[in-house]
């Protein structure tokens, strides 16, 4: 449901004051009144939720100066202008600087209600568009952090926007590290209760009692998190660590909810890759509800040629960070970094990327020892499919002129110089690759 939204009362008179806001309250609007513009501008912000009715002459700060204060702050703020006998041109020079409408004194309480009403619908909907951009912004920053653009990436993004939108529970699966985190995030970024509150709760992190309270209280301070994620998403991790007596409270909450439910249940299971399933530890009842909607994340070892650009990225914000270059990676070490079998996924290749920023840094060490230490014979190890030498030898040289057009931010002349290409080749390549040039500007 739509707050409801306030009207802003500014005039000097106290009797003219009361009687503009006890009309309007009695024709079901909420007022708040104010004795100048100084006043009222300690309150009025850009997002205020509701509309501005000014006198417009006032001592101190008067009723045009006010307006014009009030449209730097918000062009699409509703204002009505009260006027004297004798003041409209001084009205319709309001009306120029972005004033909706005006009224004469003695004011008609019919028309002040039928403008007062044409003036909140407007800035409800200002509002609400307001609210919709900045869900979809939030939405889409954290898509744009699900990096890659092999086809189970592509099916990884498919699914979230088309279960974002959907109103059952969802559960996430898959091997530690593949980011189980960063998709219920998203799923709930991209849907309809994104302007509402995302309560993650880790039931690993506690023992049954604490688990208890911190799900459905009693707190000390605070709401217990099923009453804080109330109308949006209550995501719980490691859902597998639930108690036989906290798994028939959760599935209680969640019959009483009724369809479709006011609060969003999405669980996360890090069985997945250990010799279980998350069905092996939830009761039949409880799983079947949690996983009406599914999505299993695919490890890294199955992504591909995304294997080097989230290292490429990864390993540019450690150089960032820590206020030197990147690493050049060598075909051999694509090659590596492509081979691993990554039984860490996500967060090893992290890892690996910030220890070979350090190392570089250093000017020592390489790819192949991180590897190895981190307990992988990077001459044995292959994918699970294993790849032919014809697409070690391109996803090496897509990431090649993307490193070096990210570095030259764009300058096709300095790229065919650096990797000595011919201009037709070079195009030719990244036409291939998918590459764009102004994605480097």
């Amino acid at each position: 449901m739509s707050r409801k939204l306030k009207i802003a009362i500014v005039d000097d008179e106290p009797d003219m004051r009361e009687s503009i806001s006890q009309w309007l309250v009695l024709s079901g609007f909420e007022t708040e009144t104010f004795a100048s513009a100084e006043d009222a501008l300690k309150v009025i912000s850009s997002d205020w939720p509701g509309i501005v009715v000014s006198d417009i002459r006032m001592p101190g700060m008067d009723g045009i100066a006010f307006l014009k204060r009030l449209m730097g702050l918000d062009s699409s703020l509703p204002v009505i202008m009260i006027t004297g006998h004798g003041d409209v041109p001084i009205a319709v020079e309001a009306m120029r600087i972005g004033a909706m409408d005006f009224m004469e004194k003695p004011f008609n309480p019919d028309k002040m209600t039928a403008l007062a009403k044409k003036a909140t619908a407007s800035r409800r909907m200002t509002l609400d568009n307001r609210a919709l951009r900045r869900d979809l912004s939030e939405g889409q920053q954290v898509m744009s952090k699900l990096i890659g653009s092999s086809p189970v990436m592509d099916r990884l993004r498919e699914d979230i926007l088309d279960l974002g939108q959907a109103d059952g529970h969802v559960l996430i699966d898959g091997e530690t590290g593949t980011g189980k985190t960063l998709v219920a995030h998203a799923l709930h970024a991209v849907g309809p209760r994104a302007s509402k509150k995302f309560i993650p709760v880790s039931c690993a992190a506690y023992n049954d009692e604490a688990l208890t309270a911190r799900l459905f209280g009693p707190l000390e301070e605070g709401l217990p998190a099923v009453e804080e994620a109330r109308g949006g998403t209550l995501c719980l991790e490691d859902i597998e660590a639930l108690s036989e007596g906290l798994q028939a409270r959760l599935l209680a909450f969640i019959s009483e909810q009724g369809t479709p439910a006011e609060t969003r249940i999405i669980a996360i299971s890090n069985a997945r890759g250990e010799g279980r399933k998350a069905e092996d530890s939830l009761r039949p009842d409880l799983f079947y509800r949690l996983s009406a909607l599914k999505i299993t994340l695919p490890p890294l070892r199955a992504r591909g040629e995304d294997i080097l650009a989230l290292f490429t990225r990864m390993a540019e914000q450690f150089s960032e960070e820590y206020g030197c270059e990147p690493p050049q990676v060598s075909a051999q070490e694509a090659a590596q970094l492509l081979q691993a079998p990554w039984p860490g996924n996500i967060r090893q290749l992290i890892n690996v990327a910030e220890r070979a920023v350090l190392q570089n840094r250093r000017g020592s060490g390489s790819i192949a020892s991180l590897l190895m230490a981190d307990g992988e014979d990077t001459q044995q190890a292959t994918t699970t499919e294993g790849k032919p030498l014809k697409e070690y030898v391109e996803s090496f040289e897509k990431m090649l002129i993307d490193n070096t057009m990210r570095r030259h931010k764009g300058s096709i002349a300095s790229v065919m110089e650096e990797l000595c290409l011919p201009r037709r080749t070079l195009n030719e390549k990244m036409a291939k690759y998918g590459l764009q040039r102004s994605d480097y500007l």
